[in-house]
């Protein structure tokens, strides 16, 4: 670990241009990780990398530390061309949007991410599975480096680690916990970062709402299916994590399926799970995730989606 830690740190003091990114459509730990990193460097280095992102970034994340900084890659020149380019959390390469090309272009190439992948993009892969967030990684990498921290760090390294354990639904391990447990003990509330993302708009809860309100009920009561529209789409703010909470919430439901039509013949598919591993049923949509958050995009109707995810849940 250290060899590659003193490659990292050899390879941001020898690089004039820096790039940052996470996977299209930035969540929690996608961009906060990306951010804490970029002011990690800025600390220790004196250089100021550029964060890129493509796609949506929720209105719940607003108001966490350095929100302004982030770039829409369409904003640079597309012959643009980086020293070094950092990508985090970013799952698999069909995820990097609008980035790519950056990263295709660049000199070396640095990831950072907790998804199982077998079609890496970095050079130098500071990867673990068993971390519940790449926050973690990075928290692992800046404290075996010895690197300063500041509290915009801090926060923005619990934010990761909140959103993507699902305010900590979601851990399997105690290595997630430990993580929080030094960060609040250095100084970060978990009750005013929980405060600050309680963000979203109106509509969205509204649409949400709506769509667990209507969810259906199969595999006697063990698999809830819940559907947004394409017009209803329009109006969501993020990956509808409201709607997968709530069902998830109820006796004896066992997996959440959240179908979400994004255009004409595009469903992305959202998939929980209590107990049991879901990551498979993800793959053989040709998507991935977590052992219980997995997720994939479709090109297919929502009706035939819909057929295709029942049947998948048939013997499990």
């Amino acid at each position: 670990m250290m060899k590659k830690i003193e490659l990292l740190i050899e390879k941001i003091k020898n690089a004039k241009s820096i790039a940052i990114s996470g996977h299209k459509n930035l969540d929690g730990d996608a961009l906060c990780s990306t951010l804490a990193l970029k002011k990690i460097i800025e600390l220790n280095f004196g250089k100021k990398p550029v964060v890129l992102y493509d796609g949506n970034i929720p209105k719940y994340l607003d108001n966490v530390p350095l929100r302004d900084s982030v770039c829409f890659h369409a904003h640079v020149p597309e012959k643009t061309k980086y020293d070094l380019y950092i990508v985090v959390d970013y799952g698999t390469r069909k995820h990097l949007g609008g980035v790519e090309k950056f990263v295709n272009s660049a000199d070396f190439v640095i990831e950072c991410d907790h998804h199982h992948n077998d079609d890496l993009v970095g050079n130098l892969c500071f990867d673990d599975t068993e971390k519940a967030a790449a926050a973690q990684i990075i928290y692992d990498i800046a404290r075996k480096a010895k690197f300063e921290i500041d509290d915009d760090i801090r926060n923005l390294l619990a934010i990761g680690i909140i959103t993507d354990t699902g305010n900590f639904k979601f851990v399997h391990n105690s290595d997630v916990l430990l993580d929080m447990a030094s960060l609040v003990d250095a100084g970060v509330n978990i009750a005013s970062l929980v405060n600050l993302l309680n963000n979203r708009d109106k509509k969205t809860v509204l649409v949400e709402s709506k769509a667990a309100s209507e969810a259906e009920f199969l595999m006697k009561g063990r698999l809830a299916i819940a559907t947004i529209n394409r017009k209803d789409y329009k109006k969501l703010d993020g990956r509808g994590e409201l709607v997968l909470g709530i069902l998830g919430e109820i006796h004896g439901v066992e997996y959440v399926v959240l179908l979400k039509e994004q255009r004409e013949n595009q469903v992305g598919i959202s998939f929980r799970s209590r107990h049991k591993p879901i990551n498979q049923i993800a793959e053989s949509f040709g998507g991935g995730g977590h052992l219980y958050a997995a997720g994939a995009v479709v090109q297919d109707s929502l009706e035939n989606v819909h057929e295709r995810v029942i049947n998948a849940f048939k013997g499990v």
